[in-house]
């Protein structure tokens, strides 16, 4: 039985493809270490003629993945992190699925291998019947398929901290994402192994090198967790968790364990390293939030921001995300002139619980400077603050919780810039 508080050796690239060669007694393949070189360089196509009139030439023939066009190249950034976070690309994406490849990662340890034949998920503690599923038995449970957002906790503290104008809505907001996630119900499972009364929390640990581990309340496990085997439609990318990982709508996102392999039932908040040390947040009256685990509705303009250089005077489109961990987005406000006045952004498609919105605001510049700013609403009546506003509730200590009204200010030239 694993002790997630016990000591943890660091291990290198060289150790993993050791140890994981000696477990499965073969040597590393090919396919294995170009996985892992997918994790620290970008995918890159062969180069190919354009042609000046494509209607004139025979196109290129099928392959075995649909390739984006070579003149789109969104990317995740920075890259080669093993100890981190890698964003997602805010400004090149449109509507509200974040694709696949392009979904944020955060990393304390590297990306898990995890062979899916091998894989297990073990359920134990204050249950009637200890059970440990494999992939397989999961997949035979019915499945359900949701669209969430999750977003790190940290998401938002370099630009709160120590905002830049040349920040991107990558730099600024890159660490959510929104997929559609299709796996099968923790409550589905409670019910196989039978929860005991004295339940209250649920310890989920990882199956990384980091041995990542967090408490959830029974009532969260009981209610829209899910353990997740699909993204998209596709097996979960391997940096998300392959091949099934804890999903917690609506919660920080350090929570929705990736590579889980273990549930064990307890009577009390196991009050490890992941939720002790970190994920607290200092409040500027000497008292700290503990456990809080909801994320705050939140938006991000995306165009135009950085760095985007507008053309000329005229219609356009200010567009953008929002969400709330709270339940649905209800509404979007957005200024042209920092804040004095608003006007109500049109949400375009429904809004899901837990999952990014996509609102648009038709606005005619006047070829003047012009500060822009978007402000959410949830279904609790809950509305993002002011940056003065939230500087005042929860001060400076804070590492957590970052969803503050953004700002983009447009320049006479058509430059934009970030600016806090």
């Amino acid at each position: 039985m694993t002790n997630p508080e016990h000591d943890q050796r660091k291990l290198t690239r060289r150790d993993l493809l050791h140890s994981a060669g000696v477990a499965a007694g073969v040597v590393i393949a090919a396919p294995v270490t170009n996985l892992l070189a997918q994790a620290v360089a970008p995918k890159t196509s062969a180069t190919v003629a354009i042609p000046v009139d494509a209607s004139r030439v025979p196109g290129l023939p099928s392959g075995t993945l649909g390739e984006r066009s070579p003149f789109e190249k969104p990317a995740l950034a920075p890259l080669g992190i093993t100890t981190g976070a890698t964003n997602t690309p805010h400004q090149n994406l449109r509507g509200t699925i974040t694709p696949a490849d392009l979904h944020f990662q955060r990393h304390h340890n590297g990306i898990a291998l995890l062979d899916p034949v091998k894989y297990s998920l073990m359920i134990h503690g204050l249950v009637d019947r200890p059970l440990v599923f494999t992939l397989d038995d999961l997949k035979r449970f019915p499945a359900e398929t949701h669209t969430y957002f999750i977003e790190c906790a940290g998401n938002g503290r370099a630009a709160y901290r120590a905002p830049k104008p040349e920040m991107t809505p990558q730099d600024v907001d890159g660490l959510t994402s929104n997929c559609e996630w299709t796996g099968v119900l923790v409550s589905t499972l409670l019910r196989e192994a039978g929860v005991k009364p004295a339940a209250t929390w649920v310890l989920a640990e990882g199956g990384d090198a980091a041995l990542l581990s967090r408490s959830i309340p029974i009532a969260k496990m009981l209610g829209d967790a899910m353990i997740a085997y699909a993204q998209n439609g596709e097996a979960v990318r391997a940096a998300n968790g392959y091949p099934a990982r804890l999903l917690l709508p609506g919660y920080e996102g350090n929570m929705s364990i990736k590579w889980l392999r273990r549930l064990k039932l307890i009577d009390q908040p196991n009050m490890s390293r992941d939720e002790t040390s970190k994920y607290t947040d200092p409040l500027p009256d000497g008292t700290s939030r503990q456990f809080s685990f909801v994320m705050d509705a939140k938006s991000i303009i995306t165009s135009p921001a950085a760095p985007e250089r507008l053309s000329s005077p005229g219609w356009r489109p200010i567009t953008g995300i929002a969400w709330t961990g709270r339940g649905r987005i209800t509404g979007v406000d957005v200024s042209v002139d920092g804040g004095a006045t608003w006007a109500a952004a049109e949400l375009l498609g429904a809004a899901l619980p837990h999952a990014h919105t996509r609102f648009q605001h038709m606005w005619q510049w006047n070829g003047k400077p012009a500060m822009l700013m978007s402000r959410a609403r949830d279904e609790t009546g809950y509305v993002q603050p002011s940056v003065a506003e939230y500087r005042r509730v929860r001060g400076p200590g804070t590492d957590y919780h970052f969803n503050a009204i953004r700002s983009w200010r447009v320049a006479a030239d058509g430059a934009v810039t970030f600016n806090g």
